[in-house]
């Protein structure tokens, strides 16, 4: 912890414009208060990036969109098709307010959030080593992005606490064999997912979902799934892993 606080408030003294790096499928979860708070303090301006924009459904982005720009500028993009991109970048040159000079942009974020893959996809080239294994930039990397851009790529090594397995469960950064409660795990995607687009959960699994509780629609996905025990009880661990391995491979749309 102590050497993310050194790196962190070393990135926010050092940057002009500061990104946080957020996934757009649980955004107040990926936030981070205390670097926010930091940031404020020090006076920089700073962009909120809703990354993986391609697993949210545009009405739930707008909803989370408006909800945040009154904190901060926020922009949509997905890594994975670059697309954001473009706005991102006019954004950054936008709010830096620095015309002939080159703007050092710091990179902020949880593991997982896709940090190195959003740098990535602004210089449109693997210059910011990436992996889905959290924790893989070992250093703070500087990253030429052209037009006067240039990016601090840091560790995204913000530790979780003792209780936060669900969290990690949900950012992907333990899979489902690496998971204690992989039920509970699985019950926290299904009732994210049924607040914002139950439709996308029935659809997916060919599931009519009513007043059910989470546990109870984890009971109806094993069993359409036919995933069954003896005397054809329903084997909620299993149903609960293939939940779990949707939503981390992005199937399961909010």
């Amino acid at each position: 912890m102590a050497s993310y606080k050194k790196i962190s408030k070393d990135v926010i003294k050092k940057a002009d414009v500061l990104l946080e790096v957020v996934d757009a499928r649980f955004p107040d979860e990926t936030r981070n208060s205390e670097i926010e708070r930091d940031i404020a303090r020090a006076k920089k301006p700073f962009i909120i990036v809703l990354n993986k924009c391609d697993l949210v459904s545009k009405q739930t982005l707008e909803r989370t969109k408006s909800r945040l720009s009154k904190i901060a500028p926020t922009v949509f993009v997905s890594s994975k098709d670059r697309s954001g991109t473009t706005i991102l970048r006019h954004k950054i040159l936008e709010i830096a307010n620095m015309r002939g000079h080159e703007i050092l942009v710091g990179s902020l974020g949880y593991p997982n959030t896709g940090k190195s893959s959003v740098i990535n996809a602004v210089t449109g080239r693997h210059r910011a080593r990436t992996s889905s294994i959290s924790g893989y930039t070992k250093g703070v990397q500087l990253v030429n992005a052209g037009s006067r851009i240039k990016f601090i790529d840091t560790p995204g090594v913000i530790p979780f606490g003792e209780n936060d397995e669900y969290i990690q469960g949900l950012l992907a950064v333990k899979d489902a064999t690496h998971l204690q409660d992989t039920i509970g795990v699985a019950m926290m995607i299904i009732e994210k997912i049924c607040a914002e687009n139950k439709t996308a959960l029935e659809s997916f699994y060919h599931v009519t979902i009513e007043e059910q509780d989470s546990y109870e629609i984890l009971e109806l996905i094993g069993r359409q799934s036919n995933f069954l025990k003896k005397k054809a009880e329903v084997d909620e661990t299993r149903a609960a892993v293939k939940i779990i391995n949707d939503w981390q491979k992005g199937r399961l749309m909010v």
